[in-house]
């Protein structure tokens, strides 16, 4: 019998409502939910293929367990043995640093991926914690935490009432957004030129998104913070800054102006291959514009500057008084952030806390570069002791990080592994324990961290669209016991971890004088809690004690899980509203505008004026219907543009002797590969480029589809030397490689190229 069910796709970070069909069980169509408060029934590739992801046949269903150098399938009880086995005699053998975590992008699209490894990695004290934010995004949280004291405090433009909007190495028309949630990113930015807006692109790569901006700059790749920074410059130097109305909650102008003073359009038009008239027309018309927004993503975070970069596509919005009003770039408030206090000055954000033991790289957001992973695994010093066991959460490090290769080797030298993931991929094919969580059907969603980036105010929650399979366990239990077994807890009640999380928080907020409810009785407040399950539980206490909750009755018609249950097309909150100075935690309660270890990193960006490199760089890019590597196993997913090439200009094709689908080697510091080439002007002469997320070719993995058509892991042309100092964020963009045919390479026995 068919029916169908809401659920809030978990696929990029868009979190648009679908309309499921489901027939006996089975996710058979996906079409988006016209009623959806916030989608309105927008829906993209990945989406609409929300069944054929959902019932890939190469899920993992049960449990896997290594005996005898095998893995073998066991049960629940048994997996979990293993896991209290393997794990707890390292900490107690060589203390909590030497269990590692490591936390992939789908953490954060689920909700047992926001709720529990926060639990694990404080309940096991280890400070080798590495996700995959220093491969992409960690730039912008240090640059937030940098100018308003909270790393989790970033402002996302105002796409629906800007006049004005500057993209800094980012490609929403394919990636659906990053760092700012909106479902039918396509559709705004279209309508924001249908108003009479200003679309400016500054990529060095004509993408779908450079293709429908008035204006594109094919950039010089990893210049960005140059750019930015020379346009800042023409704005105090023309006299045209004007902060509006965050004056009074800004500190550091007279200091700013004159750290930028070197900077001049002339100075820095050779390094970007930008000429000056250019740089300083986009200030100026940044300036001018009534409303504006400067919207910097991965392009311009995964370079050697990306804190600077992103730090000074938060000034530009300072200095032409677009941050934090209307049009311009706002700071989100999500149901679940916690209750609003005061403003004034806070405990700011601190960087270098403690370090890694090989390098010594600065923690970041208490995280290690990913780039580090392999070091600390392999190297010792004495320095405190290698990582011996590791707990991988939906990560494949093995293709997303620099040098999988010495990574892969790394993995398997471990003395434990336990892996939470749907498929045996290249890396939860080392683990001793492999733990699948069920199909999105059979989940729970709520977004957590996406709401707090979203471009309009919402609240939605969906339960499972589908029953859960027998064998199958919910992915909260999955964590829940994970925590357990991890930190000495193995057999209790996994409903004990929830309890422990809704006991303390109530006891916080009952004393708390701020607490909408201060002074009452955290064992009267849990009573009041709604909800089916831990997590719902947890949920409800999250929004009643939230910006728009009820308080447990202190504001009556708040919100509450039983009325977000009410709407399952969702709630809708409200535009963006200016917020300033009440977020800010900086210590002086004010915007920082030049904070010291960004003054600190400005010579080494005025260094780069002089720098001309020569040959070839290496630039990624996103597919639309991709999302990191576990996508390509999805046979509705891959194909057509969505193919693992190297984009190479026709004037380097013309010098290198390359033809439009000939095999090519690249090779970079951290090896080689080989793709065929597709020679085309989307990118600009100098630059190749590789997607990511490919090179499923390696035994041991149950990738079927994915391997029919392999591609090559782009990360293994890098040795995880390049790091932004700042951040620890991987350079991942604008490195140099060199080009040649295969042939060529072949016949070629002394050259550099063999």
């Amino acid at each position: 019998m068919s029916r169908t069910a809401l659920r809030i796709c978990p696929l990029c970070e868009a979190t648009c409502g679908l309309t499921l069909t489901i027939d006996d069980g089975r996710v058979t169509g996906a079409r988006g939910d016209r009623d959806d408060v916030f989608s309105k029934g927008f829906i993209c590739p990945k989406g609409a293929a929300f069944g054929a992801v959902d019932s890939d046949p190469d899920r993992l269903r049960t449990p896997l367990v290594r005996v005898d150098g095998e893995l073998r399938e066991a049960t629940w009880e048994e997996a979990f043995d293993a896991v209290a086995a393997g794990i707890r005699p390292v900490v107690e053998r060589h203390g909590p640093h030497a269990v590692g975590v490591v936390l992939g992008n789908p953490n954060v699209h689920t909700m047992a991926g926001a709720l529990y490894p926060p639990l694990l990695i404080a309940g096991l004290g280890t400070r080798s914690l590495f996700t995959a934010s220093t491969l992409d995004q960690m730039p912008k949280h240090v640059s937030s935490g940098l100018l308003f004291g909270d790393a989790n405090l970033i402002p996302v433009p105002d796409l629906d009432r800007t006049d004005h909007l500057l993209l800094i190495g980012a490609n929403p028309l394919e990636s659906n957004g990053s760092l700012c949630t909106a479902p039918d990113f396509p559709g705004r930015l279209r309508a924001l030129k249908a108003r009479g807006g200003t679309l400016t692109v500054v990529d060095p790569r004509r993408t779908r998104t450079a293709r429908l901006a008035d204006r594109h700059l094919a950039v010089r790749p990893g210049t960005d913070a140059l750019l930015l920074a020379a346009m800042a410059h023409t704005l105090f130097d023309e006299d045209l800054v004007d902060l509006g109305g965050c004056a009074p909650y800004v500190d550091g102008l007279n200091e700013l102006g004159a750290a930028l003073r070197d900077f001049t359009p002339e100075a820095v038009s050779g390094a970007c291959d930008v000429d000056a008239e250019t740089v300083r027309a986009l200030a100026r018309e940044l300036a001018a514009a009534p409303t504006a927004a400067v919207y910097g993503r991965i392009g311009s975070c995964t370079v050697p500057h990306g804190t600077l970069a992103s730090w000074l596509v938060d000034v530009l919005n300072v200095l032409t008084g677009n941050l934090d009003r209307p049009g311009g770039a706002l700071f989100p408030q999500a149901a679940t952030d916690r209750t609003p206090r005061p403003a004034g000055p806070g405990r700011g954000f601190a960087l270098g806390r403690w370090h890694s033991r090989v390098r010594r790289h600065p923690e970041a957001k208490g995280e290690l570069p990913m780039s580090a992973l392999a070091e600390e695994i392999d190297t010792p010093t004495d320095e405190g002791e290698p990582v011996r066991a590791l707990v991988a959460v939906a990560a494949n490090p093995v293709l997303s990080a620099p040098d999988g290769d010495r990574l892969d080797k790394a993995l398997g030298s471990l003395d434990f592994m336990v892996s939470v993931d749907p498929y045996l991929n290249e890396t939860s094919r080392h683990a001793d324990v492999v733990l699948p969580p069920p199909p999105p059907a059979q989940s729970p969603h709520h977004d957590f961290a996406f709401n707090t980036l979203a471009v309009r105010n919402q609240v939605r929650y969906t339960r499972p669209a589908v029953p859960l399979e027998p064998g199958r366990m919910a992915e909260t239990e999955i964590l829940a016991r994970l925590v357990l077994a991890a930190t000495g807890m193995h057999g209790a009640d996994p409903a004990a971890v929830d309890d422990l999380v809704v006991g303390r928080t109530l006891a916080k907020a009952a004393g708390d004088p701020q607490s909408p409810v201060h002074g009452r009785d955290p064992k009267e407040l849990a009573a009041l809690l709604g909800g089916g399950s831990g997590p719902e539980r947890r949920l409800d206490m999250m929004l009643r004690l939230g910006p728009y909750g009820d308080g447990f009755g202190a504001e009556p018609g708040g919100l509450t899980l039983e009325k977000l249950l009410a709407h399952p097309h969702g709630i809708d909150l409200g535009p963006l509203r200016p917020r300033l100075p009440q977020p800010l935690k900086t210590r002086s309660g004010k915007v920082e505008l030049l904070p010291a270890p960004i003054a600190a990193d400005l010579p080494r960006l005025r260094a780069a004026l002089a720098e001309r490199p020569g040959g070839l760089v290496l630039v990624g890019r996103r597919h639309l219907r991709s999302n990191n590597s576990w996508m390509h196993n999805v046979p509705a997913l891959t194909g057509g543009s969505n193919r693992c090439t190297l984009h190479v200009h026709p004037d380097d094709a013309g010098r290198l002797g390359v033809r439009d689908g000939q095999q090519v080697r690249v090779r970079g510091a951290g090896g080689e590969v080989t793709a065929p080439a597709e020679v085309t002007d989307a990118v600009r002469p100098g630059v190749v480029s590789l997607p990511h997320g490919w090179g499923h070719d390696r035994p041991g993995t149950r990738t079927r589809h994915a391997a029919t058509d392999p591609g090559v892991n782009v990360n293994q042309l890098l040795d995880g030397s390049l790091l932004d100092p700042l951040s620890g964020n991987a350079v991942l963009n604008g490195v140099p490689v060199e080009v040649a045919p295969v042939a060529e390479a072949v016949t070629e026995t002394s050259g550099a190229l063999t």
